[in-house]
């Protein structure tokens, strides 16, 4: 027996109460405890990812590097803590020390952070050196807090035994924990983190841990304890000997690719059902509380099993065969089930009622896998569980391989394997090692048993059962990845409406951080990312992108350094390469699979801007290229993803807005996309109010058709002269402006007026609009969580009325000569815009 807990000596009042192993009254409160540890270490999680995303950017590299340092911190934590915590020690005490630690990393971080991001930039490079920088940053600001978060399990597991009931509380234990976590997620992403910051949600973890510590605290003053075997431990409270059962270590290989699996499976579909359901940020917690609950519910059955049965290493290699079933049925699932679910998100506008359908969408696909490796934990600890051990260090262990595995496998999927074999091989794998999985635990079975033919039989079927199952599996209908959570309706209206004009698909592609999709329908193409569209040739499209372009270079003086964000169809970028004064057109993509492709298919309509020799083309996401550049630009114009997508809202954040700001040239310009669509008017207003906090006399642009408007252009400007319709008009008519002359008039553009025209308000007009909006900035990013609830809205044309109610003419702004600024008073009149019916935009 390797932890007793005794009968004091004391008697009398203010005695500590004497608690034994298997007491009813004891294990709720312990499990209260690591619930609230759980619960707050997710929370930590989501602030800690957010925050120092900020710094080092939120690419797949920067992302992977963040995991590793944050599990990485777990693993050493629950390796290292029992081996250096004296047994003598009393499991709460320690456990009271590691929660109030945590808490106060966790508001260290909050405020240490952005200082060591000021540190960061002043040494940020490319290449190797700067992967290298990113990855000190998340280990400096991530391991000291998750080292201890990574012992709280192994210091709370001594309070038990290594008898099959006490391996089966040990269990318990880490089910409780992995529940708080699911709360955390929860809280954090639909409430906290939603409706305050990043601030106030740090303050409610750090209070959790202290309610925690505190707790413990009273629990240690009414609860003696003394090791049973204190005699066979030396001075610093280690035994001599540790104890290891016969064939663990074969246990600790199979838990570690189990590891492996479990997160390689959650980087792989979380990818897939992101797609499917829409990559906001609800979406993103409820996939992570789905995992996480089949996680709880796993290691539940698995500790209730571990107790009952003697054969705990055969049910750890039949739980990882199951896996091999489960993940087949998920990847079937995702491929040939969901997608044709008619589940059509404009049913309701109701965004609480398709958090649910999304709910039951995942957990009908990745609930079964989840529970099964959930199981697995405590099917291991049984496994090799020893009476007589330091259940801190069994526990410790275990944790730690598991840790490690998962570590590899979030790092090898999200960075190589997914681009280099695609989604569906990737899950093709996991089944293959889920089976060898199960043939490393069967190993650690006595060799007397293992050469009986029913286990040698049984080993060639599950060899036979993986390749069956990994022949099953496809990949997702091309459809997800372009229609992403629209799939249903909009498949439903091709096949009613499309048949004469069938698409067909150009490219397809996994990136490292994007899927993406080609395609051509009725002599349009069309350019998805990841269940958006994009870009295409269809008008009303092209007309926006080249007005990214070619708005703010018109308004300029004399561009000559430009920087786009986002490649996309290439369109805006190849705006600018007609423009004789142009010397360098720097193009910041996050995805590297996108350039090459669009060049291929796009070449025509973006001047083959990737093959120009005054293009560079960075890969990086464009908040951390512009927080560490040196350079300075002429024009800056952003096409970044919608608002909602989880991460976006840096680049419509008003610290994003003052990077932009500081590298403009003077009489520089910024163009910003801003749609409209699949958006509501609190959306809205929030990007304008918070645009307009940093360029306070910026104006917006509208791409309209017949008065209606599905995107906006915001310009700011950094001093700068009024715009001189005149000037404008002389610049294309110009000899060195003809090929500018033809791109415009392409897309309806035949002169400076027309390009004017499409001017719809400026901050001045519009404060009465923005005067309540929510400022987006980088400590609430409250904009992913406005546009994530406003997703489903078709409001866009009110609110394009909206906005143009508040238009007057721009006196002071655009100033000419004659019939030009006639035809301009006479556009830009008092006007009620055509609201037609409500379909949806062809974007």
């Amino acid at each position: 027996m390797a932890i007793n807990v005794r009968e004091s000596s004391r008697t009398g009042p203010g005695a500590p109460e004497a608690v034994s192993h298997g007491s009813p009254h004891g294990l709720p409160w312990l499990l209260v405890l690591l619930a609230g540890s759980g619960c707050a270490a997710l929370i930590y999680e989501i602030v800690w990812f957010q925050l120092l995303q900020l710094v080092i950017g939120s690419s797949a590299v920067s992302l992977g590097l963040l995991l590793a340092a944050y599990m990485g911190g777990l693993c050493l934590g629950s390796a290292f803590l029992p081996r250096l915590v004296s047994r003598r020690r009393h499991p709460l005490r320690v456990y009271a020390l590691l929660e109030l630690g945590i808490g106060v990393f966790g508001i260290l971080a909050l405020f240490g952070v952005p200082i060591v991001g000021r540190i960061y930039v002043a040494g940020a490079s490319e290449g190797m050196a700067g992967l290298l920088l990113r990855g000190l940053v998340a280990v400096v600001c991530l391991l000291p807090p998750t080292l201890l978060m990574g012992g709280s399990l192994p210091a709370m597991a001594r309070w038990t035994e290594t008898t099959p009931k006490g391996v089966s509380w040990l269990g318990y234990l880490y089910s409780a924990n992995i529940w708080g976590a699911v709360l955390g997620c929860l809280l954090a992403g639909f409430y906290f983190l939603r409706v305050y910051d990043m601030a106030i949600t740090t303050y409610i973890a750090a209070s959790i841990n202290l309610a925690v510590a505190l707790l413990s605290i009273v629990l240690a003053a009414r609860w003696s304890y003394t090791p049973a075997d204190a005699s066979a431990l030396t001075q610093s409270g280690v035994a001599e000997h540790p104890l290891r059962a016969p064939g663990a270590r074969w246990i600790y290989f199979a838990i570690a690719i189990s590891g492996l699996c479990a997160l390689g499976a959650e980087v792989v579909w979380t990818r897939l059902l992101s797609l499917l359901l829409g990559a906001t940020v609800y979406t993103f917690s409820i996939i992570l509380a789905v995992f996480l609950v089949g996680l709880w519910a796993g290691s539940g059955a698995g500790s209730f099993l571990a107790r009952r049965t003697p054969h705990a290493r055969e049910a750890l290699a039949a739980c990882q065969i199951l896996l091999a079933v489960a993940i087949a049925w998920t990847a079937y699932t995702l491929a040939h089930s969901l997608p044709y679910w008619p589940v059509d998100p404009w049913l309701s506008l109701d965004p609480w009622f398709n958090f649910e359908l999304d709910l039951v969408r995942c957990a009908w696909a990745i609930f079964p896998a989840t529970f099964l490796w959930g199981a697995s934990f405590p099917l291991a600890l049984a496994a090799v569980a020893e009476p007589g051990q330091d259940p801190g260090r069994l526990s410790g262990e275990i944790y730690s391989a598991n840790t490690a595995g998962s570590i590899v496998g979030a790092l090898a999927f999200s960075l190589i394997f997914i681009s280099q074999l695609g989604t569906s091989e990737s899950q093709q794998l996991l089944i293959g090692l889920s089976v060898v999985t199960a043939l490393i635990a069967a190993g650690s079975i006595p060799h007397r048993a293992l050469l009986r033919p029913k286990p040698v039989l049984a080993g060639v079927s599950a060899l036979v059962l993986a390749a069956v199952l990994a022949w099953t599996v496809s990949d997702v209908p091309w459809q997800v990845v372009a229609y992403g959570r629209r799939i249903a309706p909009i498949v439903r209206a091709a096949d009613l409406f499309d048949r004469a004009n069938p698409t067909t698909v150009l490219f397809r592609g996994e990136g490292i951080n994007s899927s993406v999709v080609i395609a051509e329908r009725a002599g349009q193409r069309h350019f998805y990312v990841s269940g958006k569209a994009e870009a295409s040739t269809a008008p009303l499209d092209m007309r926006l992108e080249r007005m990214m372009g070619h708005v703010p270079a018109l308004i300029h003086a004399s561009p000559r350094s430009v920087l786009v964000v986002g490649f996309g169809a290439g369109v805006t970028a190849g705006s600018f390469v007609p423009y004789p004064e142009v010397r360098s057109i720097v193009i910041c993509e996050l995805e590297p699979l996108i350039p090459p492709a669009s060049t291929q298919f796009f070449g025509k309509q973006n001047n083959w801007v990737l093959n120009d020799s005054r293009t560079r083309v960075v890969y990086d996401d464009a908040r951390h290229y512009i927080f560490t550049a040196k350079d300075k630009f002429d024009v800056i114009t952003t096409d970044p993803i919608h608002p909602w997508v989880k991460g976006t809202s840096t680049l419509y954040s008003k610290e994003y807005y003052g990077l932009v700001k500081r590298h403009l040239n003077p009489g520089g310009v910024v163009a910003q996309w801003l749609p409209i669509y699949d958006s509501d008017l609190d959306t809205v207003k929030s990007e304008l109010a918070t645009f307009f906090a940093a360029f306070p006399d910026g104006t917006i642009w509208s791409n309209n058709l017949r008065g209606d408007g599905y995107d906006l252009v915001l310009l700011g400007r950094v001093g700068g002269t009024a715009i001189d319709v005149d000037a404008m008009q002389h610049r294309l008519d110009g000899s060195g402006y003809l090929r500018v002359s033809e791109s415009l008039r392409e897309v309806g553009f035949y002169s400076a007026v027309d390009v004017l025209a499409t001017y719809a308000g400026r901050a001045s007009d519009l404060r009465p609009l923005t005067v309540d909006a929510q400022i987006n900035d980088d400590r609430n990013l409250r904009l992913q969580y406005l546009a994530g609830l406003g997703l489903n809205s078709m409001a866009y044309q009110q609110i394009y009325s909206d906005i143009l109610s508040y238009r007057k003419f721009p006196a002071g702004l655009i100033v000419g000569t004659g019939g030009r600024m006639d035809a301009l008073r006479t556009l830009l009149g008092p006007t009620t815009p055509n609201l037609p019916t409500a379909v949806a935009p062809p974007r």
